[in-house]
């Protein structure tokens, strides 16, 4: 309730990447891609490689100015992550999240708070935006996460 900006910051993004994997915990890779509330395309596993991209695109590329192709999306398919799930593989895909977590935080570990960078539609956004703006997408994608989880196999909560 205390503390460093920075660590805050850190502390709720952290909070909300566990939650997401708290959600996916436990299921098959069936059941990690099952689209359980039709017509959405969203499944856990697209939720999971949609963080991932983000991730990528926010912290690494965007913030630290890294030059890195998407994991999933490509401009001929723009939502691939969500799309292409069902040839996924659920394990290795759950690797490439971890990992992506990983060099996110030591991308931006030595990077300012007030660091500016623009991009294609903002001439100025700082590291701080992008930590409050991971938080926000993280949330309500927990939310759409607990939906999914919930038809999946009724279990709620965390």
């Amino acid at each position: 309730m205390i503390g460093a900006e920075r660590a805050m910051l850190e502390g709720w993004l952290d909070l909300h990447r566990q939650t997401l994997l708290v959600k996916c915990a436990g299921l098959t890779a069936e059941q990690l891609k099952l689209r359980s509330v039709e017509p959405s395309t969203l499944s856990l596993l697209g939720l999971l490689r949609h963080m991932t991209e983000v991730e990528r695109g926010w912290f690494r590329v965007q913030a630290a100015g890294g030059q890195l192709p998407a994991l999933y999306c490509s401009e001929t398919n723009v939502d691939g992550d969500f799309d292409d799930v069902a040839e996924a593989d659920a394990q290795a895909d759950h690797a490439a999240f971890l990992a992506e977590i990983e060099a996110a935080r030591a991308a931006v570990a030595g990077v300012s708070l007030e660091h500016e960078f623009a991009t294609e539609r903002r001439p100025a956004v700082s590291v701080r935006w992008v930590y409050l703006h991971m938080i926000e997408e993280y949330a309500r994608h927990n939310g759409h996460a607990d939906l999914l989880r919930e038809r999946i196999d009724g279990q709620t909560g965390e």
